[in-house]
């Protein structure tokens, strides 16, 4: 009997071993293979490899070269200004109006929670017309703010689902508690919700942040001057040319692109575990 049980535990372990293993290397060989692209010399995909006979850090040059058609360094910091305001502004507005649903009992509640749900069944892209002839009704091509507000809008109806679901577990008693000593809504919000809200703000905050760095669609149709590009678009135009394609520089500048993600990732994952852990009864 505990042979029998020992043996299907093993599989088990195996079984699980093995889709685990499997799924690493999924997401890991694509890293890999760029990584290694992006020290190869030459611009063809064609004699690149993992790991580089001749590795050189000429693409890494290149993309701070100063080139008229290689803005790479402005496009970096459009991509952070964008990505900064848009994580700052999703967890403001999302906090807001979380706290309003979770908290809140007042007319129109309950549609307006199924409207959130089903603007998440509406694509993105069937609105880009929408938004070309909006931008250049407000004389906003190219403009940046349009694009944060864009982003934070887009950020709001599921992300807003995700935070008042985890205000939901806060207990009420706190809230209570608090106004009996005299604590306004405000107070409440501030000093007693987000702090026991910060690993849903966590998530909220790298969803922010990570969302416009990996945009293209929407950006393409506001953003039409190459100054005013982020990244997504910028590294696009290097492999769009069929003559003059560099996807070994292409994979050095989508390798920096992953850096700010990294330094984000690293300031929030103490909220994402400990965060859990910090509940209503923590004095």
């Amino acid at each position: 009997m505990l042979t029998n049980m020992k043996r299907k535990k093993s599989i088990s372990l195996l079984i699980s071993y093995t889709i685990l293993a499997f799924m690493a290397v999924i997401i890991i060989y694509p890293l890999l293979w760029t990584i290694g692209a992006s020290f190869n010399p030459g611009n063809s995909l064609i004699s690149t490899s993992i790991i580089p006979k001749n590795p050189t850090l000429d693409h890494y040059k290149e993309l701070f070269a100063g080139k008229e058609s290689l803005q790479y360094g402005q496009w970096y910091l459009n991509s952070l200004k964008i990505s900064v305001f848009t994580m700052i502004g999703t967890i403001l507005s999302v906090s807001f109006t979380a706290y309003a649903f979770s908290r809140f009992r007042f007319k129109g509640r309950k549609n307006a929670l199924t409207l959130f749900l089903l603007l998440q069944m509406i694509p993105q892209f069937s609105a880009l017309i929408a938004l070309f002839v909006l931008a250049q009704i407000l004389g906003m091509m190219n403009s940046h703010w349009l694009l944060i507000l864009l982003y934070i809008g887009g950020q709001i109806p599921m992300n807003t689902y995700l935070m008042k679901g985890y205000m939901d577990s806060i207990p009420r008693d706190l809230d209570e508690s608090a106004m009996i000593d005299g604590a306004s809504n405000t107070r409440i919000f501030w000093q007693i919700i987000m702090p026991l809200s910060r690993p849903m703000i966590a998530v909220v905050a790298m969803n922010g942040f990570t969302g416009p760095l990996g945009d293209f669609v929407l950006s393409s149709t506001i953003l039409r001057s190459p100054e005013a590009y982020t990244l997504p678009i910028g590294l696009y135009n290097l492999v769009n040319d069929v003559m003059g394609a560099s996807y070994t520089t292409f994979a050095a500048g989508a390798i920096l692109i992953s850096i700010p993600i990294a330094i984000i990732f690293i300031l929030l994952q103490k909220n994402f575990v400990s965060g859990l852990t910090a509940g209503g009864t923590k004095g």
